[in-house]
């Protein structure tokens, strides 16, 4: 199947984005394949009200980060790609560094290795050095780094309004379009 996306959340804050991208998806033609790690089962606590299981209830299939030989780990299992959604700096670094420690960080590396779409919404602020490194090099490698940064042409009457912004323009990447999701038109 060609339309399975494997959706990522990691620890940093930003959480939102990864749920509502599930939602999104959830229901629509798109089977979707989600892996949270740790630190992400944390911040998800911490920054949004629905619990854990509701959480993965939107996913198709769920991953636990400990169990390394699941099949989003297979180059066979064919996929359009993965969204991190957020990416913490320390996923960022071991998807740049070849480190395949959990689940995540090794279906990030099977995306890559397979030439497959790997969009990683970045959350950290302000940059150091090592940080724009690991990102030129995974840009280097195929990765589209896409930080979630709001667009204030749409101009936005709620925070929903950024967020949904923010994740129409990561599925855009897929070719996924959401009906509400405003284009710049031009001046």
């Amino acid at each position: 199947m060609n339309s399975r996306i494997v959706v990522g959340i990691s620890g940093a804050s930003g959480s939102i984005y990864g749920v509502r991208i599930l939602e999104v998806l959830k229901g629509a033609d798109y089977e979707t394949h989600l892996v949270i790690s740790r630190a992400g089962k944390i911040t998800l606590a911490h920054e949004v009200t629905e619990r854990l299981e509701g959480i993965i209830s939107l996913a198709d299939f769920y991953y636990s980060e400990e169990k390394i030989g699941e099949r989003i780990a297979s180059g066979s299992f064919k996929t359009l790609g993965m969204i991190i959604a957020p990416c913490s700096m320390k996923t960022m670094s071991e998807i740049s560094s070849g480190v395949t420690s959990n689940l995540l960080a090794r279906a990030a590396d099977v995306t890559l290795k397979e030439r497959r779409k790997l969009v990683l919404m970045v959350r950290e602020s302000p940059l150091h050095l090592g940080h724009l490194q690991n990102m030129l090099k995974l840009t280097e490698m195929g990765t589209i780094i896409a930080p979630p940064l709001p667009a204030f042409y749409i101009k936005p009457k709620s925070l929903d309004d950024i967020i949904n912004h923010s994740i129409g323009k990561v599925l855009d990447l897929f070719d996924i379009k959401l009906p509400d999701f405003k284009e710049w038109q031009g001046a």
